[in-house]
């Protein structure tokens, strides 16, 4: 099972979350490639910090929001939300190579990864972006979403995620951040959540049913209070449920 995690979600002078420990504990990195977060030095320090520990690096694309830390959804023109993402795959690609490693799978961020979850027209956008750079990169995203949908269809590889830290609805999608219960902090449940998702491919939602989630790669928000702690906690889970803890690219 993958472990991954958002980093380099800094921007300046300004820091957030701890990407070191983080990238002592994760087998994936998904690095904010400078839209809704980032700046080209973090993502510089990022990608050498993980290709000195073996982590794989994402690019984590998002929309133009530096303001809105990509989590407000916003209409684009599909063409241009296309050549962003390429700008933002292509740039963190630079990085990349000057640190000795390369961008090994694409995740859309924030309210991207909502929108082509259900619209087709920003799945089909991030999509197409994909292929045109390179169409043996992975996409992670949500199980049995529109991107994960049409992203299989167009003959990419599709590789299923699920949040240890975020409540999940009935119809799969997750709790608006703004609701109770979005974030779960609890460590001992964090670790619990992830075992079940990687060992029966199910989740426990809000409301208290069980819906399927059958996912290769687990998700930790580095801006999660407590994350590197949160990571720690669902690492030993997996490993103590006697599942390998590796990169799925």
């Amino acid at each position: 099972m993958d472990l991954n995690a958002d980093l380099g979600e800094g921007f300046g002078r300004w820091s957030l979350g701890d990407d070191e420990a983080l990238l002592d504990i994760v087998t994936s990195a998904n690095v904010a490639c400078g839209f809704h977060a980032g700046d080209p030095a973090t993502m510089h320090r990022i990608c050498r910090a993980a290709v000195s520990r073996d982590v794989a690096i994402g690019a984590q694309v998002g929309y133009r929001d530096l303001a809105g830390f990509g989590r407000r959804r916003i209409e684009y023109d599909l063409d241009e939300l296309r050549d962003d993402i390429l700008y933002q795959i292509g740039a963190l690609e630079a990085f990349c190579r000057v640190a000795g490693g390369k961008v090994s799978y694409v995740k859309p961020h924030g309210a991207l990864y909502n929108t082509a979850a259900v619209d087709e027209g920003q799945a089909s956008a991030v999509v197409a972006a994909v292929r045109a750079y390179d169409e043996t990169l992975p996409v992670l995203c949500q199980p049995g979403s529109v991107l994960a949908r049409l992203a299989g269809a167009a003959g990419l590889t599709v590789v299923g995620e699920g949040f240890a830290d975020r409540g999940y609805r009935a119809d799969g999608t997750l709790v608006p951040r703004s609701a109770p219960g979005a974030l779960i902090q609890d460590p001992e449940a964090v670790a619990a959540r992830a075992v079940r998702m990687a060992v029966e491919g199910v989740v426990d939602t809000a409301d208290g049913d069980v819906i399927p989630c059958p996912v290769e790669s687990i998700c930790l928000h580095g801006d999660t209070p407590g994350a590197v702690r949160l990571a720690g906690s669902v690492r030993a889970g997996l490993l103590g449920a006697e599942l390998a803890v590796a990169p799925f690219s």
